[in-house]
């Protein structure tokens, strides 16, 4: 599947150095212009001079570290002639490629209005441009790795530009393990316990009078999973947690669902599935039979990515060594 990955805008930017010294302005650009060539080079932007004024253009970041890299270098033209080694030792010395990696990793953060949530490791950034990018997405690994929290700031920020019109969650109703029994009030106070996480971010991205507003205006709507059947969701940000516990036909279902202008994000862990013995899960289904599909993205979380308490990589760690020893003992020889 090829993508094309959205830039941020190019940016001008002119320096002046001073003091004007045409002989210092020679040393800095180099015979023919070779400096300022392997300047451009190495940090990825346009070069153009008249004098001691200079415009540079390229993305943001870029264009921030040249015009620091080309004011340190005109100061040293002071005590010393520049040559290609030393442009390079200077670059180097600066950190320079620190610098622009930290930039590069700016495209992943995402703008809601009381914060700015920001992708850390390569999964996290994966799983953000493939939101951003397919129409339905899978993040598939253990808890604490920010499949949900990610995938909700990507809704609001989608919400809050205008890219949508509403924005949908939900899950299966399935207990963990337990058996809960009757559950009193309307349908959106029986789901809401299956929803807190979603919830917490939700309040933690808009604040509580701005998540309630548009609950009831019906531009974030909350429902259970089987209350999706019939559907159509056009120009919506659609998210299923803890996908895990869908079956087979409910995923079906809900990817049948999805209209012009959506985007879908099913998110779960395979390990921990309670449904009955026996029912297969949605989820872990869905990985052999829409892998190769067009236009489908799957970003794979594994222990590594867990952003809670050191601990519970280690947990997560523990478990996926003991069930890996428990099938090969149980494996015949």
């Amino acid at each position: 599947m090829s993508t094309t990955k959205k830039l941020p805008p190019a940016l001008a930017s002119d320096i002046v150095l001073a003091p004007l010294d045409n002989q210092r302005l020679a040393n800095l650009c180099g015979q023919f212009d070779e400096h300022l060539r392997l300047l451009e080079r190495r940090l990825g932007v346009e070069i153009n001079n008249r004098g001691n004024a200079f415009r540079l253009i390229g993305l943001p970041c870029s264009v921030a570290a040249a015009g620091r890299i080309i004011e340190q270098l005109y100061a040293a033209t002071v005590e010393e002639m520049l040559c290609p080694e030393r442009i390079h030792l200077h670059l180097q010395e600066a950190g320079i490629e620190e610098i622009l990696e930290e930039a590069e990793h700016d495209d992943h953060r995402i703008q809601t209005p009381r914060c700015v949530v920001k992708a850390r490791g390569a999964n996290q950034r994966r799983y953000v441009d493939n939101i951003r990018q397919c129409d339905i997405n899978f993040g598939i690994g253990p808890a604490g790795t920010g499949k949900t929290y990610l995938a909700v700031a990507c809704a609001v920020e989608s919400l809050e530009r205008e890219a949508v019109r509403r924005v949908v969650l939900t899950r299966p109703a399935v207990e963990a393990g337990e058996r809960l029994g009757f559950l009193p009030g309307d349908i959106v106070q029986k789901v809401d316990p299956y929803l807190r996480p979603l919830y917490d971010a939700l309040y933690e991205m808009l604040g509580f009078d701005k998540v309630s507003k548009y609950i009831e205006r019906h531009i974030i709507e909350v429902a259970p999973l089987a209350f999706m059947r019939g559907r159509t969701l056009s120009d919506s940000v659609i998210i299923l947690d803890e996908a895990q516990n869908a079956t087979s036909e409910q995923m079906k279902m809900f990817l049948t669902r999805i209209g012009f202008g959506s985007t879908a994000v099913i998110n779960g862990d395979i390990t921990q599935v309670d449904l009955p013995a026996g029912r297969l899960s949605g989820l872990r289904h869905v990985i052999d039979v829409l892998r190769q599909t067009r236009g489908v993205s799957f970003t794979f979380f594994q222990a590594k990515d867990v952003v809670r308490h050191p601990l519970v990589a280690r947990v997560v760690e523990a478990y996926e060594t003991y069930e890996a020893g428990s099938r090969s003992a149980a494996e015949p020889c």
